[in-house]
């Protein structure tokens, strides 16, 4: 066919035309594109795919994502890909883009140095590299961006002094916006006499180490509006005269450093006169610096726009003064852990929108004005630890938004107001270690809004134990101990179905034990010592999978008891003073025998039947007598796994026998553990080779056989050093065990919490290590294992320690394959599975919040359980502690600690790791190590699961880390030669 002389003309111009608009990329935007794709090729990971359109066939430079280019699209004038988690390094390249104006790489992985070349950009007025991974000293060249406005470094890893061209440059003149936060920046802040910004109007420095003195010529900076230099080491006088000429100042932190007030410390008089006359001032935080004096009057001068005042643990004296009332507009105000006396001034209440009072750890006397009932919006009111006498204002039943009551350690009597059930939205109620009388009242007990916990210990309470306790069916802890309560203890408690602690020793209880207690599904912690309590003690209690501590002493308990179950840790110590119970714990008379004959009968037919085998796994570590390749066989499987068994029968077997002589008969004395599926026994075959068999409880409710295919599975197809490898698997229709090598320093848990058994506390080097560790086993189960495995229930218990110290990762008991690997399709434990499907995707404190909203699991979900984890490891301190003692989850008490108040967290840590034991040149080492354990921890658990980094990535930080910390000295010296060649 041929086609008109017409339309082919037509065609050529088409082509021609096209040709032409390609052609529009001009020789600088070539360049620009150049550089552009040079920063692309240091980028390792992209997985939004934030990038797919660069360099795309026929689209132009100035399409791309992240790029805006100028009115005649020959310039590239924008680059903002923030919060695209992006990987890599930034390329020097990046200074070619010489008609920048905006370059955003914020809220990114992004590693290695900032580029100095990035100071030649002489058209750059923003520049944010906040929230990266970068390290080393910042480059002295960013301080001759002349038309520099806003520079945010924040959030990264840079060390080093701040260089003074920063602050001490021609183009500084321009400067309004300036964030170095949250970084490890050391030595003074570099802004000599004389030396003026006056277009400054945030300087942000804050969780850094800088010292000395905050310098005389930031008084020039009048247009200040935001001074952050919290959690700093800087001392001396706090800065009044400074502070006196910034008329538009509205936030001002200094917490957490080490000022005193004026006269030797005993005058903060002229620090409040400063600023009096910044008439928009709202937020000023002095917490943590030890200042000494009493509150002024010249306080309630303040501006009225004042919303926020934390003056909390320094060494304030004296009363509170009833001029502070002139605040109308504050919503929170915090006093706490300082030396006040005297009363609460009444006054104190006429701020009707407080929202949080913190008064606590105080010498306050007197009653607690009942005015407090008058302050719709609070919250919040912690007055405890003070000298508080009078009774419980029954004014409070006003407050409608209360959430959090605290009036322990005072002096209060009276009885518990009864009103108090009126705090339709109180969700903790604290009023131990009292002097409070009476009965609980009924509208108390039944308050179904308290979610954290409820405390009335230590008082002189009587009566019943109210049988509307059952209704705070969403509480995690109830402690009444240490009272006069009596009659017998309802059964209707087994309602409370998050109950995880309940303490009702020292009362006057009696009766039964009642069986719903034992059945709570997350109770793990019971004391009911010192009452009149009879009978025997339920065996739900033994039966329970998760109770941990129990206290049974000191009362009327009669009976058998093994020690087997929840009991099977548990010492003389929890049974004492009870004179009818014998049995089988240690230090307890034994039982009558009754002698049955029948009951050897089951034994001796076991003896006659032909010994069925468990087949070998996978072998040992290297340096196990178990060299060969062996194979997990279940008798119970079909499929591929039961073709696979019949192709290993070639390989050495061990029979159940052999387990029942190698564990004792499974006895006591071997039980080495327990778990949410079973038990753990130690064992010694005839070779003397070592074992640990983990039987599971076949009685057990939930999918028991599902459980011991998936960890099956999931041993058999994954291998690594860091994995716990199967030795047997042995299948009967009564009887499901794992066989593994023991590890002989046992769990990460009984390191991290000494009264498990072990003593000896690990040290910075071994935690980061391991850390290091179960980040590479995981990682290779989300990456690079030939099925994908999402572990569902990572946490201490679940990590062993082999004698070496390794640590190797286990109990895949919920683990899920899904897609991926060598993988062709879905398997059959694929992640289509939520939580509501009946399964638990992992344990309490460790889950990601997106599984409770019916969310299928993904490795999202894995990464959130080792966040938290680390930060359990550098805390010290469990998840579901955290849930009771702080009312909020583990990750998010430490990121209302970061960054300003992470001091204490982290000496706490050190002293944990023996740091005072490494020479005094590596305290910074450790120091920064613990920090950025906390930071990742904080990263790996934010609540939007797309924002959290992947496991490669982590491994790889550890893993910088562990190198850092296992050879500090050349760290040093490259930090000593650094500071040697520093003009």
């Amino acid at each position: 066919m041929r086609f008109p002389r017409s339309s082919v003309f037509k065609l050529l111009c088409l082509i021609i035309l096209l040709e032409a608009v390609l052609c529009q990329e001009t020789a600088q935007i070539m360049k620009d594109k150049a550089s552009l794709l040079s920063f692309r090729e240091g980028i390792v990971s992209d997985p939004h795919r934030a990038l797919e359109d660069w360099n795309s066939l026929g689209v132009h430079v100035c399409n791309w994502s992240g790029i805006k280019c100028n009115k005649a699209r020959d310039r590239v004038v924008e680059l903002d890909l923030s919060g695209k988690a992006l990987g890599g390094t930034i390329s020097p390249s990046l200074a070619n883009l010489s008609s920048l104006h905006i370059l955003d790489l914020s809220r990114n992985f992004f590693k290695g140095r900032i580029p100095g070349e990035l100071g030649t950009l002489s058209q750059l007025g923003e520049l944010s590299l906040s929230s990266n991974l970068l390290e080393g000293s910042i480059a002295a060249e960013l301080g001759f961006l002349r038309k520099l406005v806003y520079l945010n470094l924040g959030s990264n890893q840079l060390t080093g002094e701040i260089p003074m061209p920063l602050f001490c440059n021609h183009s500084s003149s321009s400067l309004q916006y300036l964030d170095l936060s949250n970084n490890s920046l050391s030595g003074e802040i570099p802004l000599p006499d004389g030396w003026e910004l006056k277009h400054l109007r945030f300087l942000l420095l804050w969780s850094n180490r800088l010292v000395g003195q905050v310098p005389a010529a930031l008084s020039n900076s009048s247009k200040l509006e935001w001074l952050d230099l919290e959690s700093n080491m800087l001392s001396g006088e706090l800065p009044s005269e400074i502070i006196r000429k910034m008329p538009q100042l509205q936030y001002l932190y200094l917490s957490y450093n080490r000022f005193v007030s004026h006269d030797g410390n005993t005058n903060l008089e002229p620090f409040f006169a400063s600023l009096v006359n910044a008439s928009n001032f709202q937020e000023l935080e002095l917490a943590g610096n030890n200042l000494g004096g009493d509150l002024p009057p010249i306080i309630g001068n303040l501006s009225t726009n004042l919303v926020q005042l934390h003056l909390d643990t320094n060494r304030i004296y004296g009363s509170i003064p009833p001029h502070i009332s002139n605040l109308f507009n504050l919503t929170l105000l915090n006093l706490s852990s300082n030396l006040l006396n005297g009363t609460i001034p009444p006054k104190l209440c006429r701020m009707t929108k407080l929202e949080r009072v913190f008064l606590s750890n105080n010498s306050l006397s007197g009653e607690i004005p009942s005015a407090f009932g008058d302050i719709p919006h609070l919250g919040l009111l912690d007055l405890s630890k003070n000298k508080l006498s009078g009774s419980i204002p029954d004014s409070f039943s006003n407050l409608s938004q209360l959430r959090r009551l605290f009036l322990y350690e005072n002096l209060l009597t009276g009885t518990i107001p009864p009103s108090l059930g009126k705090c339709i939205n109180l969700e903790i109620l604290d009023l131990s270690h009292n002097q409070i009388s009476g009965v609980v009242p009924s509208e108390v007990a039944g308050l179904r809004s308290l979610k954290l916990y409820l405390n009335l210990s230590s008082n002189h309470l009587h009566g019943l134990l109210p049988m509307e306790l059952s209704k705070m069916d969403m509480v995690l802890a109830i402690d009444l101990s240490s009272n006069n309560l009596s009659s017998t203890i309802p059964s209707q408690l087994g309602s409370c179905i998050a109950l995880e602690y309940l303490n009702l020793s020292v009362n006057s209880l009696e009766g039964p034990l009642p069986d719903s207690i034992g059945k709570l599904p997350y109770l793990q912690k019971l004391d009911v010592s010192s009452n009149q309590l009879n009978a025997q003690i339920p065996v739900s209690l033994q039966e329970s999978l998760t109770l941990k501590k129990l206290n049974f002493s000191f009362n009327n308990f009669s009976g058998n008891v093994s020690n087997n179950g929840a009991f099977s840790l548990l010492t003389i110590d929890s049974f004492l003073g009870n004179a009818g119970l014998c049995g089988s714990i240690k230090g307890m008379s034994n039982c009558r025998k009754k002698h049955n004959h029948l009951a050897i009968l089951p034994i001796i037919l076991s003896l006659l039947i032909t010994p069925i085998f468990c087949v070998f796994g996978y072998p040992l570590m290297h340096r196990s007598k178990f060299q060969k390749h062996l194979a997990v066989f279940d008798q119970e499987d079909s499929g591929d796994d039961e073709e696979e068994g019949k192709k290993e029968h070639k390989y050495p077997r061990i029979s159940y026998e052999q387990l029942i002589e190698a564990t004792g008969g499974f006895s006591a004395s071997s039980l080495i553990g327990s778990g949410g599926f079973g038990h753990v026994y130690r064992g010694v075959l005839q070779d003397n080779s070592v074992i640990a068999v983990k039987v599971l409880d076949l009685k057990t409710d939930g999918d028991i056989l599902g459980t011991f295919k998936r960890e099956c599975r999931v041993l058999k197809r994954t291998r690594h050093r860091n994995l716990i490898r199967i030795i047997t698997a042995c299948s009967r229709p009564n009887f499901k065990a794992l066989v593994l090598p023991l590890m002989s320093n046992g769990s990460l848990e009984s390191h991290l919490y000494p009264s498990h058994g072990l003593k000896d506390q690990l040290n910075l080097i071994q935690l980061v290590s391991i850390c290091s560790d179960v980040a590479e086993g995981v990682a290779y189960l989300h990456h690079h294992s030939p099925v994908r495995v999402v572990h569902c229930d990572l946490k201490p218990s679940n990590i062993l320690l082999d004698e070496d110290m390794t640590a190797l990762v286990t109990d895949f008991g919920i683990a899920r394959l899904v897609k991926g690997g060598d993988e062709k399709g879905p398997t059959n434990d694929s992640a289509s599975f939520s939580s509501a499907d009946g399964l638990l995707c992992g344990s309490i404190g460790y889950i990601a919040p997106e599984y409770a909203m019916g969310k299928t699991i993904s490795t999202e979900g894995d990464v959130f359980s080792y966040g938290v984890l680390l930060l359990e490891i550098v805390t010290g301190r469990r998840p579901t502690d955290v849930l009771v003692h702080e009312g909020s989850t583990l990750h998010e008490w430490v990121k209302s600690q970061y960054p300003r108040r992470l001091d204490p967290i982290v000496q706490q840590a050190l002293d944990r790791c023996a740091a005072d034991l490494m020479p005094k040149q590596y305290n910074k080492v450790w120091r920064d190590v613990v920090l950025e354990l906390i930071e990742l921890g904080l990263i790996c658990t934010q609540y939007n699961p797309s924002m959290r980094p992947n496991m490669q990535d982590i491994a790889h930080e550890i893993g910088r880390l562990k190198d850092y910390i296992s050879s500090p000295a050349s760290f040093l010296i490259d930090e000593i030669d650094l500071k040697v060649e520093a003009p």
